[in-house]
């Protein structure tokens, strides 16, 4: 990391921002509205809405990961805290034991704390919360406690992307890197394969904050990023995640510097099987169709599977 990168929320700890947002977080659990949903639960009392989660996060695991994108990964790996269930209803999850089944345990902010200065002890380049949308008070929690015993390394909110933009006016000046999945540009089959009511515009909209706060994505001399935006899109059998309408909307509304993965690594999972065309993996044609619509439309910043293999080698 470079010498003279100091993470976002530093100044805000300093300021005692970062105790108030916790508060004001923590409010908000009383009448859940943190995610789209709003489901409007006491998760203070252990109620439980779409997400089956009450006052205390879960997790699954945490471990430096290697395979994430190459400006994550480095030498050092990231450093990714798994949390289990989520917001979203993924029919075809690849992770649906944790997101959807909740393997995992309870923990409390002083443990995530722990969590994250373990990893950052270990050589990690960043703390990387995977499905954190419906634990953002916790996070926010646990990012006090750590901030305040030494954590610097940049925090990345690894998202589903269906996010609320009051949610992420809490993270503003916390995160230093988004990155948001970018699933589907059509409602109906966000709806049928994900459970969800508008997920093209909610996403969309919380991209569009989520590039506000942080901009295109920055990296340091030795090409690991420290503050920006990266989005994932996982091609789908049959064009149903919409790829070239959600790559044009990068190129256009976002940025044509948008640091995109186009993720090729769809197979059938949980229920996939009985919900044809998803029953299949994608053809390296459709794969390859989705990277010819990012070059066309503009993106040139595209993560590369190769790129990544070398930098694990390095």
């Amino acid at each position: 990391m470079s010498t003279e990168f100091e993470p976002a929320y530093v100044a805000l700890l300093e300021s005692g921002e970062l105790k108030r947002r916790v508060e004001a977080a923590y409010q908000r659990l009383a009448a859940c509205d943190i995610c789209p949903r709003e489901c409007g639960v006491n998760r203070l009392q252990d109620e439980e809405g779409v997400c089956r989660t009450g006052k205390r996060a879960v997790v699954s695991s945490f471990n430096p990961h290697f395979g994430e994108e190459a400006p994550l990964v480095g030498r050092g790996g990231s450093g990714t805290i798994f949390f289990s269930w989520c917001n979203l209803k993924c029919q075809f999850c690849q992770n649906y034991e944790i997101s959807q089944l909740g393997q995992g345990r309870e923990v409390e902010p002083e443990d995530l704390a722990a969590m994250m200065l373990r990893l950052q002890d270990i050589g990690c380049h960043n703390i990387n919360f995977v499905s954190p949308t419906h634990v953002v008070p916790q996070i926010l929690a646990g990012v006090l406690i750590a901030a305040q015993a030494g954590l610097r390394l940049p925090l990345v909110y690894n998202t589903g992307g269906y996010d609320s933009l009051s949610t992420l006016a809490l993270l503003d000046g916390v995160f230093d890197i988004y990155m948001p999945d970018m699933k589907y540009a059509d409602a109906e089959i966000a709806l049928k394969y994900s459970k969800i009511k508008d997920y093209p515009a909610i996403n969309r909209a919380a991209v569009k904050e989520m590039h506000r706060q942080v901009g295109d994505l920055v990296m340091d001399e030795r090409g690991i990023a420290l503050r920006g935006l990266l989005v994932r899109h996982l091609v789908l059998p049959e064009g149903l995640a919409g790829t070239g309408e959600i790559v044009r909307f990068l190129a256009t509304e976002i940025s044509p510097n948008t640091y995109l993965n186009v993720m090729d690594q769809y197979r059938p999972c949980y229920k996939a099987g009985a919900l044809p065309p998803l029953n299949r993996r994608i053809t390296r044609q459709e794969y390859e169709e989705a990277v010819r619509l990012a070059h066309e439309a503009g993106l040139h910043r595209l993560d590369d599977r190769q790129a990544r293999l070398m930098w694990i080698l390095w």
